[in-house]
């Protein structure tokens, strides 16, 4: 079996490494992708270089941000079915309702506590890569 690959969708290098700390904690050895803008990432799926089995998305990316990802990623029959996690520092209601209606497949505020933090992402993933039924790559990228 492929091991999940995740696609970081995060242009600040201190939430990428905490992400990164965050899984080397939970002992989750996943390959890592990273993408620093909504341009880099709708650019990097499209390539078909390799499937993500889920999405770590920001919302607030310079550019292309991730709203617009979300509607290019909903937009393309191949990139549909992929699940993405919005991780923001928004709380929000708008935020929230914008990007359910855009397809996200869950919404999570980023906690400032560390800890708190590792728990979130940890609950996350043992529910996308360990519970759920994944969308497997379409044959033609």
């Amino acid at each position: 079996m492929t091991p999940h690959r995740l696609l970081i969708v995060e242009d600040s290098d201190e939430d990428f490494q905490a992400i990164q700390w965050a899984l080397e904690r939970l002992n989750r050895r996943h390959p890592l992708e990273r993408c620093v803008d909504g341009d880099e990432a709708i650019d990097w799926l499209r390539s078909g270089r390799h499937w993500p089995s889920l999405i770590l998305l920001d919302l607030n990316l310079p550019g292309t941000d991730g709203r617009d990802v979300l509607s290019a990623l909903r937009a393309d029959r191949r990139t549909r079915p992929l699940p993405v996690v919005v991780l923001s520092t928004s709380a929000s209601a708008q935020d929230v309702s914008d990007c359910y209606a855009l397809g996200a497949s869950s919404y999570l505020t980023k906690p400032v506590n560390f800890a708190q933090f590792t728990e979130q992402l940890r609950r996350t993933l043992d529910f996308w890569l360990d519970a759920a039924q994944l969308p497997a790559a379409p044959e033609t990228l």
